[in-house]
């Protein structure tokens, strides 16, 4: 018999798991503070952070070099992101520029600032305090990955695009996991809220002025045979991973039953 061809997983989607490894750290050292904080000190987590600079600093700074490189062409970015660059637009011959998920963009955007919004009425209550705020961005920063290497719910449930690639909104995300910082004013919160929202506009000018770019029927880029991702293997991986154990658990349970 011969064994089936695995395909290894692909540098960019390696380099979002590694991501997904250090976002998914800070998460936990950042509760961890915002417990200790609660019970154990009368400094709130702000000050704790800021009595300890490398901390901010370093964290500040792996998150505005992930921003950076999304301005520029990068071979260890995700096409979707990527496809907004002249140098990644492939002309297929066609001038039929069509990109279903366009008018999701609006709903999405409206969902976001209504869910946020809620939160950063609590917080301006004073029924949440910052410490919630960075604990949600956070959050945000690992739902992010894991839309990406897992399930996205706005693919699945507004934007019904194929894959990350044809993503409409695939730059949104540092916007959409910095949100919750309008609300902390500090310089190092509002510098990250503003490079991210930079990033945003930056895409959305590009979209109205080269919207060719961003459909599959004009960029040959966003083709399959193009990707470099690859992440539909490794989600068929998954799946199919997923399978094996609910059939085993299904065995067993059958078992135990005779």
């Amino acid at each position: 018999m011969q064994k089936k061809n695995r395909k290894r997983i692909s540098v960019v989607s390696t380099w979002h798991y590694i991501r997904l490894v250090y976002r998914s750290v800070l998460f936990v050292l950042l509760l961890i503070a915002y417990i200790r904080f609660k019970f154990y000190s009368e400094a709130s987590i702000i000050e704790s952070a800021e009595s300890m600079p490398p901390i901010i600093i370093i964290t500040w700074a792996i998150f505005v070099v992930e921003m950076i490189f999304r301005f520029f062409p990068s071979k260890y970015e995700s096409p979707g992101c990527q496809k907004q660059f002249a140098k990644n637009y492939i002309k297929t011959g066609s001038t039929d520029i069509v990109i279903h998920d366009n008018n999701a963009t609006v709903l999405v955007l409206l969902i976001w600032v209504v869910f946020n919004g809620l939160f950063g009425a609590l917080h301006m209550a004073g029924i949440l305090d910052d410490g919630i705020m960075i604990l949600l961005c956070s959050a945000y920063s690992i739902c992010d990955i894991v839309c990406i290497l897992f399930f996205c719910p706005f693919q699945t449930w507004f934007m019904k695009n194929k894959c990350c690639s044809t993503c409409r909104i695939y730059n949104w995300d540092y916007a959409m996991m910095f949100t919750p910082l309008f609300f902390i004013q500090k310089s190092y919160t509002w510098s990250l809220l503003v490079l991210s929202v930079a990033l945003l506009v930056r895409w959305e000018i590009t979209f109205y002025l080269h919207p060719e770019r961003f459909s599959e029927k004009t960029n040959d880029y966003l083709q399959c045979k193009n990707c470099t991702e690859k992440l539909c293997v490794h989600k068929k991986q998954l799946n199919s991973l997923w399978k094996h154990i609910e059939e085993y658990s299904a065995e067993r349970i059958k078992r135990l039953k005779k």
